[in-house]
Order: C-alpha cells, then sequence, then structure tokens
C-alpha cells in the first residue's frame, strides 16, 4: 500500500516492485524510484530531526543539494554507508536505510526536554539524574543524543566493497546530462573529438522528463567517439583541466573514482531552486516546488493531499499546473509579488487553483507534518508547501577553474564573468532560460525562518553575526556555519547574502560571495584510496636477495617501501650478536650486501655534464669516463639534500645513485630544475632503480671474490661482463675497506647473489644486513642523509667542503653559502663521542648540554645523530652535530640518557682508520 502513488511516473517501471526497509518498517516501491520517492510514497515525511535543534525534518530538494534526509544504508558484509542523500539513493531490492537522526523506541527528544526543563528544574536536577548514572549516561542517553543530532555513525568494521580508480582522456569533457549538457556533447562529437559526458542522477534530461531528451540522447549512443556516465558527479576541477569524478556502479566496484585529463571542460551544471526564508519554513512537508513537480511526473508520488504553493516568481507557476495535470491536488498559489503574470495566474485558475498575489507568509503549523501555512489576512489548510524563491545557477565547477564571478541584477545571483582558458559553461549554469523572479529577503524579526536547514542556521543567526560585528561575509559563513555542510551552499547561499546585503543597507556586489571549495558533494573515503588498503595500502618493494633471505630466517625492516635484510641472524642468535658477527667478518675478511634499493638515474644528453655541474657541488668537468665521484647535492638555501655516487659512462652519459629514501625525490627535483629553469640544456632522465639489481661486495678479501677488482683504482668504473651477465662495475666502498658494487639487471640479480653468497661461505665472507652496514660506515665516519643531516645542515657542517667546486660559475646553493650565518664557527659540526663508559651505548636523538648541573632550562648544544656498539673499536661509538663540535675536540659534553645524563668526550672523525 502506497497511498501517496499516483498513475503514470516517466521514471518508473510498475513492472518491478521492490521491497525495503526504513528504521525497521517494511516498505514497497518500483524500480526508478529512488529512496526519498519511496518514502514520500508510503506516507513518510517525517525522516529525522535537525543537527541543532532536533527540530523535525523531512525531504526538501530531489537531487543532491538535499540537506535533511539524511540516512544510513545498512547491507550484508557489515556494509554501512552513513551521511547518504536519500534523493540520490536509487532504490533496490532489500535496500535497508535508517534515519541518521531516529529514535528507535518513541520519537522523543531527550536532550531537548531537559534543555527546556532545565530553567525550572532543581540545582543540580541535570547532573544528578543523567550524569552521574555512568550506565546511563553511556547506554542511553550519549546514543541517543548522537542519533539526534544526524551526524551518522563511522562504520565499525572493514569495509567489504572495492573501489577502482581510472584515468582517462578526452577533448571535451561535459558536466551535466541535462538538455544544454547534451546538446553540447552532440555538437562537440560531430566534429570527431572525444567526449565524456558525466551526470550524478539515474537518467539524463536533468529537470527535463526522460522522453524529452530520447532524441539527442540515441544519437550520441550511436557515436563511438562519446562516452556517458550516469551517476556519476565531476566533484572538482583542478589544474591544467584535471577532473575528478565519482561514479556509483551498479556491478563490480561499488564506486569507481576517474581523473579526467580534458582540453575543455563545459559546464552543464544547471541552477538551484532556492527556498523560501519564513517563520517555520522547515516544517516536513515542505519542500521546493519544482522538486514537487518531478516526485510527481518522474515518480508518480504526490507530495500532499492537499498542496499549497508559495512563490516569488514564474517557474512554480508550471510546477503547479504540472502537479494538477499529474493528478496532485494543488489549492491555493500565493504569489509574494504585487504583479504577478497573468496569462500564467489565469491558466492556473481554470484549472481550479486559486491565486493569490502580494501576500507575505507568517508562518506554518503542524508537528509531524504542516498542516496549515499563515498569510496576511488568512490560514490555508494544507499537508504540503511547495516553495519557491527563485534560482542560483551552479557555479561551483567555474569557481574551481580560477573563475571571477560577476553579479547579474536581473537573476540577482552570481554568473560566471571573465573567459576562464578552456573551461566554459552553459545553460542555466550560466544564466539562460532562467524564468523571472522577485527575490524575497527575510527580515532580522523573523522568529524560526531557517537559511541553513542541515546546520540549523536561522535568519535572525545571521543579522546577530553582523550585529557581532562579523561584517566579512566569510566571517560571516564561519560564525554561523551556514553553507558548511554537505550543502556547501547550493540552497542557502543566497538567501544568506541578502540578508546580509540588507542588514548592512550594501548593495549585494559589495557584500560578495563565500569560496566554493571542492568536493561539490561528499566523496568517500574507501574511493579516494581505492585498492591502496590491507595489504595493498603501500606498495611493498622487494630485493633480488629477499627470497633467499627469508628462507634462511633474516630479519627484516621497512625503508621506505622497501624490505630491507637488518641482519643475518644465525638460529638462536639475536640480532647485536648477529651484527657483531657481520661487522667482524667484514672487516676481518668480507661480506656481502644487495644494495638495489639505491636510487639510480641515468643522465644523458649533450648538455648532461653541465646539468650534474649545476645540480650538485662537486666540479665534474675533467671526470673522465671509466672514473665517478662521490657528490653533495643541496637546497637552494645551502642545506644538504642528497649524495650519492656520480660515475661517468661516456662524455654525454653519467650514472647517479641517490639514497634509498631519496631516489624519487631527487629525480623530481632534477626534472623540476630541467623543465623550469634550464629547459634550454638537452638532457634526460630516467629513473633506472628497477633495472640495475646492486651487489656490494666490501672486506680486505673482497678480491678473491671479485678478481675484476684488480683491474680498477679507487673510484673507478668498468663496463663489461661479470660472469657472462652484463654489467657495471664500480669500484666505490661505503665500508672504508676495498670494495666495489656490481650493478646487473635487475632480473639476474637473484641468481647472481646465490652464487656468490655460495663461493662466499667457502673463503668466510658472510651476507650482512642494514644494521651491519650503519656501525661500519659510522666507524670510518661515513654520513647518512637524514640521519646525519636535518634539513640545516651545509657541507661545512658536515666537514664536507673540500668537495666543493671552487671554481665552478654556479650550482644550487652556491649563493646562500656565502651567507655568514651559514659559515659560522659556532654552528652545529658533525663530530664523533665517545663515552666514559664504553658499554654505553647513547640513544639517537639524545640532547647534549656542556653541564648537566645547570638550571632548568638547560640549553642544548646538540645532538646525537648515530650511535651503535662497534665490536671492531671494542666499545660504543656515536656521531652527534655539536655547537662549534671541531673546536670541543677532546672536550666532555653530556647526553640525556634514561638516568640522568651521560658523560662523552668530543672526538675527531673517523673511529677506525684503515
Amino acid at each position: 500500500m502506497q497511498p501517496y502513488r499516483l498513475g503514470g511516473g516517466a521514471s518508473l517501471d510498475r513492472a518491478k516492485p521492490l521491497r525495503f526497509t526504513f528504521n525497521g518498517q517494511a516498505l514497497t516501491g518500483y524500480a526508478g524510484d529512488t529512496l526519498a520517492s519511496a518514502l514520500l510514497a508510503n506516507g513518510r515525511v517525517l525522516l529525522g530531526r535537525s543537527f541543532k535543534y532536533h527540530r523535525p525534518r523531512g525531504v526538501v530538494s530531489h537531487g543532491s543539494e538535499e540537506p535533511n534526509a539524511l540516512v544510513t544504508l545498512r547491507g550484508e558484509g557489515g556494509r554501512v554507508d552513513p551521511n547518504t542523500r536519500a534523493t540520490m539513493v536509487p532504490l533496490r531490492e532489500g535496500l535497508a536505510a535508517e534515519s541518521q537522526n531516529h529514535w528507535p523506541s518513541l520519537e522523543l527528544d531527550l536532550g531537548a526536554v531537559v534543555n527546556l526543563l532545565a530553567p525550572i528544574l532543581p540545582a543540580g536536577f541535570y547532573y544528578k539524574t543523567f550524569m552521574w548514572p555512568r550506565a546511563f549516561w553511556k547506554n542511553v542517553y550519549e546514543p541517543a543524543i548522537r542519533a539526534a543530532a544526524g551526524l551518522g555513525r563511522a562504520p565499525e568494521l572493514p569495509d567489504p566493497d572495492r573501489y577502482e580508480h581510472r584515468h582517462a582522456h578526452c577533448e571535451v569533457l561535459i558536466a551535466g546530462g541535462g538538455r544544454a549538457g547534451l546538446q553540447a556533447a552532440l555538437e562537440a562529437a560531430a566534429t570527431g573529438q572525444r567526449v565524456i559526458v558525466a551526470d550524478e542522477n539515474a537518467e539524463w534530461g536533468g529537470r527535463s522528463l526522460p522522453h524529452a531528451v530520447a532524441g539527442v540522447l540515441a544519437q550520441l549512443h550511436e557515436k563511438r567517439n562519446v562516452t556517458l556516465l550516469l551517476r556519476t558527479t565531476v566533484f572538482g576541477v583542478f589544474g591544467h583541466n584535471h577532473v575528478g569524478m565519482l561514479e556509483h556502479c551498479e556491478d563490480g566496484p561499488r564506486q569507481r573514482l576517474w581523473q579526467v585529463r580534458a582540453g575543455k571542460i563545459v559546464a552543464a551544471t544547471g541552477a538551484h531552486e532556492r527556498p523560501l526564508v519564513f517563520e517555520g519554513n522547515d516544517r516536513p512537508g515542505i519542500l521546493l516546488a519544482d522538486s514537487a513537480r518531478l516526485y510527481a511526473l518522474k515518480y508518480g508520488v504526490a507530495p500532499g493531499r492537499q498542496v499549497v504553493v508559495a512563490t516569488c516568481g514564474d517557474s512554480a507557476y508550471g510546477a503547479a499546473r504540472d502537479m494538477v495535470n499529474a493528478g496532485v491536488k494543488v489549492t491555493t498559489l500565493i504569489d509574494l509579488r504585487t504583479d504577478p503574470n497573468a496569462r500564467l495566474a489565469s491558466e492556473l485558475r481554470t484549472l481550479g487553483v486559486e491565486v493569490l498575489s502580494g501576500r507575505a507568509i507568517l508562518g506554518t503549523r503542524g508537528r509531524k507534518r504542516i498542516s496549515a501555512v499563515r498569510v496576511s489576512g488568512k490560514t490555508i489548510e494544507c499537508d504540503c508547501l511547495a516553495m519557491h524563491g527563485g534560482w542560483t545557477p551552479a557555479v561551483h565547477l567555474y569557481s574551481q577553474a580560477r573563475g571571477k564571478l560577476r553579479f547579474d541584477e536581473v537573476l540577482d545571483s552570481f554568473v560566471p564573468g571573465s573567459e576562464v582558458p578552456g573551461f566554459r559553461s552553459t545553460g542555466a549554469a550560466c544564466g539562460e532560460h532562467i524564468p523571472a523572479f522577485a527575490p524575497v529577503r527575510a527580515g532580522a524579526d523573523t522568529g524560526r525562518a531557517f537559511v541553513d536547514f542541515q546546520n540549523d542556521v536561522m535568519a535572525k543567526d545571521i543579522v546577530l553575526a553582523l550585529r557581532e560585528g562579523f561584517e566579512s561575509i566569510e566571517h560571516v559563513k564561519r560564525y554561523t556555519t551556514t553553507g558548511m555542510a554537505t550543502d556547501q551552499g547550493k540552497t542557502s547561499n543566497m538567501s544568506a547574502l541578502g540578508i546580509v546585503a540588507q542588514t548592512l543597507k550594501r548593495a549585494l556586489p559589495e557584500v560578495g560571495t563565500t569560496t566554493f571549495r571542492m568536493p561539490y558533494t561528499p566523496v568517500t573515503f574507501g574511493a579516494l584510496i581505492g585498492a591502496h588498503r590491507a595489504d595493498l595500502f603501500d606498495v611493498v618493494r622487494e630485493t633480488p636477495s629477499h627470497a633467499w633471505a627469508v628462507a634462511r630466517g633474516a630479519l627484516f625492516e621497512d625503508v621506505g617501501q622497501w624490505k630491507r635484510v637488518l641482519a643475518f641472524a644465525k638460529p638462536g642468535e639475536e640480532l647485536h650478536a648477529a651484527v657483531r658477527r657481520e661487522c667482524r667478518a667484514v672487516r676481518e675478511t668480507g661480506g656481502l650486501f644487495d644494495a638495489s634499493t639505491l636510487g639510480k638515474i641515468e643522465v644523458v644528453g649533450r648538455d648532461a655534464r653541465e646539468f650534474l655541474n649545476r645540480m650538485y657541488v662537486n666540479d665534474f668537468s675533467r671526470l673522465a669516463p671509466g672514473r665517478s665521484r662521490y657528490a653533495l647535492m643541496l637546497r637552494e638555501d645551502g642545506y644538504v639534500y642528497d649524495d650519492g655516487i656520480v660515475a661517468c659512462l661516456a662524455p654525454d652519459r653519467f650514472h647517479v645513485t641517490t639514497t634509498t629514501g631519496g631516489a624519487a625525490r631527487v629525480l623530481a627535483y632534477m626534472e623540476d630544475y630541467l623543465q623550469t629553469e634550464w629547459n634550454d640544456l638537452q638532457v634526460y632522465l630516467t629513473s633506472i632503480t628497477e633495472q640495475y639489481a646492486v651487489i656490494a661486495v666490501q672486506g680486505p678479501k673482497a678480491a678473491l671474490l671479485v678478481p675484476e677488482l684488480n683491474s680498477l683504482s679507487h673510484m673507478g668504473v668498468g663496463i663489461g661482463t661479470f660472469e657472462g651477465i652484463p654489467c657495471r662495475l664500480f669500484r666505490v666502498s661505503f665500508t672504508g675497506e676495498v670494495g666495489c658494487e656490481i650493478n646487473v639487471p635487475w632480473g639476474e640479480g637473484a641468481a647472481l647473489w646465490e652464487k656468490l653468497c655460495a663461493r662466499a661461505d667457502a673463503l668466510g665472507f658472510a651476507a650482512y644486513g642494514t644494521e651491519t652496514m650503519h656501525v661500519l660506515r659510522a666507524e670510518r665516519g661515513f654520513i647518512i642523509v637524514g640521519q646525519e643531516t636535518d634539513g640545516t645542515v651545509t657541507p661545512h657542517d658536515l666537514g664536507l667542503e673540500s668537495m666543493i667546486g671552487a671554481a665552478k660559475r654556479d650550482f644550487v646553493g652556491k649563493r646562500s653559502l656565502a651567507r655568514a650565518d651559514l659559515r659560522a664557527a659556532n654552528r652545529k659540526q658533525l663530530v664523533g663521542l665517545l663515552t666514559d663508559d664504553p658499554r654505553l651505548v647513547l640513544h639517537e636523538g639524545a640532547q647534549l648540554v656542556a653541564d648537566p648541573r645547570a638550571r632548568a632550562p638547560m640549553s642544548a648544544l646538540g645532538h646525537v645523530t648515530s650511535s651503535y656498539e662497534s665490536v671492531n673499536c671494542g666499545r660504543s661509538i656515536a656521531m652527534a652535530l655539536l655547537a662549534g663540535g671541531r673546536a670541543r675536540l677532546g672536550e666532555t659534553v653530556y647526553a640525556t640518557a634514561r638516568r640522568g645524563f651521560a658523560a662523552a668526550k668530543v672526538a675527531a672523525l673517523p673511529f677506525l682508520h684503515g
């Protein structure tokens, strides 16, 4: 039984009845219904309560601007979808919806009752009755208030649905599938351009009925260069016509996030109907006039049995006429204007509708549904009031495209002004074909006249904000919260601006408008995340030796996205024992380390050498093919950004390594300079991190395992084959021992690693991990960018000023290095620390002070950057950034420790000399 269902309904398939539940009550509807239309057909007008005052609320609109009818959808597998607009939910079999501000047992607002009674209740009654019994507060009152607020509750179980991301390109993207949008699509498609049309609704035509656009749709479906997407919202326009769209899918994923690069964007987003602002305008049964019309025509639903229409414009006459023709009883049309359109009024009177003009709405009556509307000199009984306050072009996307709005006096609206390259608006979105209306402003004494239904903002709240001195429209917005909810000002914005202008006695253009920010409508976190969750939350990158290491029970750590071996612990061996064993083996014999995670960039081109000279502090002018050099990269402020090895393979080809964590940002940094500052240079950058596996062989007997080392001098580079595999061999060392890095194609890395490890075992070599690598490099005083640097460290602070090419004309950061404060003697400088207790390993990050007995607050001299137990040094070692550090050699400083302070002597680097 659907008591408010009419005959007809252009969007319905009456052969497909659907069952659904709302707040646990079983109801029925038809295929083609929205949840909102099905609820109205079943006589469910009261859908919840408002956010602040917990007032009864019902459906206001039929589209995405709906401020009241927010529901939570529940489904199998723990599916919970809160804050969903009932007007945008297609009805489906078994749909389970519940109001977010529904009282499960009785429709009584406990919080409102207590607040009303508070002035006459005994002192402390509220606290003793509701706060003191914690069980009542936790289990009854708090959940009830949460429900009454209508905010929805976040799902507690993992989301069982999946989401997709899709990227696309087109010459023309059209936002909006109404008449104007479809016509624009047909014109663009006729030129052979790729066209994408996206509309947020479940059917084409906008406010038109489906048959009105059937012809143009048929033509578009025949064109292979046109993509038509229903239930797809263009929610954001970003730089260079990069567009974000959210598609609600019927099959497959729940939602699909589209990222589209469009040559041109056409906004055919239409206009939003404005509500009227008067006393009691928020009662259930009061909705927008055009929405009432569409519920009758598209869904065959009577918005009421006795409907009154209130308007200040011509559009509502057509709405009243269409409702009457659809079988809705419209008794009266109230035109707030004194000189309404005589022809339209006459047509309505012939249909039996009383037309009153020049009447002001004084208020309404009704509890769970409107029962009467009061106008000047008359009270009219009704169970539905369809209101029309004019039209507001939907300029959100235009504003996001950085377009400047202008105020149109005739339309009483802000419309697109200046031309935006690659963007245009059409149809009602730019003010075309909007019927005449005369805006009506609400005064300060209008009582409970709501401007923003979702945030419970009344006209008098806006006047209060102005009286408090908040005259900027952006301040008014934040003081009152009008336009800050999911509505984002779609229905409330112009009413609020009008009240401000009227109260301040300013022209509306002087008041201005608020900023329209993305997203146009809410976007779920699931859609933004897509497949990047659980095991796919972040990419896990594995080195070629990963499987071999797992099979041997290696201990791992995460370094960025990489899984790296921390140490190759033997059965029953704890981490520190394994590190001691590996450190001793490398110093005495040799070791193997998988260094494939190093960032690797190939720099190629006629001007490659000049480019590297500008990017790094080093001078590469005389770096010959077959040679490499340790290099340091700075930011423009003179601080260290990254380091690595630059190897010259040919006069126009270089192999550059970066830190593991810096690979992507260094490549982006280089590209930024190449594309924006030095685009005259002929240079090509290619990331080859995943193209080459790198095996480091280190130790005094390294040449036994890699005889080719004997033919290379220190920092030499050899290109050829190794074990029959194409290879780039670098004689470099991060341990201070004789060593090399073998670069081979990634696919050959695992097999070569296993082959070398098998030989290494017989020679007494050991595979070692990152913790051992850290200890070994610290023993020789080698730095790690990001550990010995913190974004405020210069080459001079690190003692690496000799690397700077003094004869170079310029490089990134050179001018900053000349600043006096960057060469001051009291800057923090890299030094070594030796604790008085050789067994004590300082905490990394420990603060350093000169006198632990000084009163708080103490002045810190610096901090510990690295700290390890060194079996080769026979004691603990630490590196630190210390104010005036090199002048303090031999002095004692104190580091914060677990219990008080630990004394340490300032020492020169390195700790271990080779």
